[in-house]
């Protein structure tokens, strides 16, 4: 499967977050799967860091 993760489920899943659902890991960690994230998503993740958000 060819999946987008959003900002919110990259963000969540590096943290460990228990808010992302147990599903949604076990699609992201199945190495079955070809995980995508949007250049937009890092670029606004950059800005948010600049800003110390």
């Amino acid at each position: 499967m060819i999946l987008l993760i959003d900002t919110h489920a990259l963000i969540w899943y590096i943290e460990g977050n228990k808010k992302l659902c147990k599903n949604v890991v076990s699609v992201i960690e199945n190495t079955e799967n070809t995980i995508f994230v949007s250049k937009a998503s890092l670029w606004g993740m950059a800005i948010k860091m600049s800003l110390k958000k």
